[in-house]
């Protein structure tokens, strides 16, 4: 409310400027009047951010009040102290370039035409002579200099905006991806299990009611496990306070890395694959982006061991090198499988996009001397990215 007083007070103390310098005596010259008349159009500005036709007939007026009024003075010629006055029309044709680009495009070519109009008809009246053309075309050349500004000024916004858009919507497909890829991480692992440690079950539930029973607790713990990070995945899809303290929720757990990866064997092992960790190099803390990568990978490639692979032991192998970190997973079993194999599904492409986003290196497929082999190299900070390399 109080910008609004403010503007319509810019635009009432146009008015009372143009009068002044309408009847505010004969002593100054056309010229003088006529950059009064422009330098008055400045206070103008909260109407044109309010309401630009409003400014535009403001301006047009204060402009044509001082061309058709100029100052009575005996010594000065009338055409020529005339000719300054036109410098106010400078101001309707800024007004004109704000217009073309803010406002809509009908309503800017109204605008122009009307302008141009009045303007022509205004100069050719009180132009006399040789210079009426002159003037004619600098009040041509001025008003197509506002406009192409103002233009070129809209289309940049509207490129602007564009690219915005572009970019909020590759950010929602990349969290699409993302989360897409967390869910299936963690549930083809588990269900995984759960389908193996079932069948287990079934088969020995009559004969080995011990097994069975070791079967069913497995079963148990992971779904647990599972259902945890579920939860856990929804309430951070969901929770729009990242306080905890202050929502009340539960904090969510940190995401799993490499310290991870004896229990991810452990479970493993329950399922039927052994699988042998072993490392090498400096151990040290990595970013957490690294660190969830890897155990991802590993995730994914033992996960395709005990669905795929028909053996019950795999390597896995870690690698802490100055430059870059390196997995690898190995096992001895049949290699690629028939339609349901690890290179139909969606692991391999989550592995590469992984991969990618780290500008790593991965390689991924049977070995000539059997079984089947995943490698991932992921340069550490401060090293030179690679070029990424995916072979299913």
């Amino acid at each position: 409310m109080r910008t609004k007083a403010v503007a319509w007070a810019g635009g009432v103390l146009y008015a009372v400027a143009v009068g002044l310098l309408i009847g505010g005596g004969p002593r100054a010259s056309g010229t003088v009047h006529g950059i009064g008349a422009l330098l008055a159009a400045g206070l103008l500005v909260g109407v044109l951010r309010r309401s630009p036709v409003v400014a535009l007939a403001l301006t047009l007026l204060g402009s044509t009040a001082v061309l058709a009024c100029p100052p009575r003075s005996a010594q000065v010629d009338l055409s020529a102290s005339s000719q300054g006055q036109f410098l106010p029309y400078l101001a309707v044709d800024l007004v004109l370039g704000f217009m073309v680009a803010t406002r809509a495009r009908r309503v800017s070519a109204v605008a122009v035409g009307a302008t141009l109009v009045v303007q022509m008809l205004l100069v050719g009246g009180f132009a006399h002579g040789d210079t009426m053309t002159v003037y004619l075309v600098l009040a041509v050349l001025a008003m197509a200099a506002a406009c192409t500004a103002g233009l070129l000024s809209r289309e940049r916004r509207e490129h602007a905006v564009e690219l915005r858009a572009q970019e909020v919507t590759e950010a929602v497909v990349a969290e699409r991806l993302r989360i897409a890829r967390e869910l299936h991480d963690m549930v083809a692992h588990s269900i995984g299990i759960i389908a193996i440690q079932a069948g287990v079950g079934s088969r020995v539930i009559r004969t080995q009611p011990e097994e069975a029973r070791e079967a069913l607790r497995a079963i148990e713990a992971t779904s647990r496990e599972t259902l945890s990070g579920l939860r856990r995945t929804l309430v951070a899809l969901r929770q729009a306070d990242p306080d905890p303290e202050s929502s009340g929720r539960v904090p969510l757990t940190p995401s799993p890395g490499l310290v991870d990866l004896e229990r991810l064997a452990a479970a493993t092992a329950d399922a039927g694959v052994r699988v042998d960790v072993r490392r090498d190099g400096q151990q040290r803390p990595l970013p957490a982006d690294i660190e969830l990568s890897a155990y991802r990978i590993v995730q994914e490639a033992v996960t395709n061991v005990v669905r795929h692979a028909g053996t019950g032991h795999c390597r896995v192998h870690i690698d802490y090198g100055d430059g870059e970190l390196s997995v690898e997973i190995v096992d001895g079993g049949r290699g690629v499988a028939g339609e349901d194999g690890p290179a139909h599904g969606f692991g391999i492409v989550g592995m590469r996009e992984r991969v990618a986003l780290l500008n790593g290196r991965l390689s991924a497929g049977p070995r000539p001397e059997g079984g089947f082999r995943v490698a991932a190299r992921l340069p550490l900070p401060g090293t030179a990215a690679a070029p990424v390399e995916a072979r299913g």
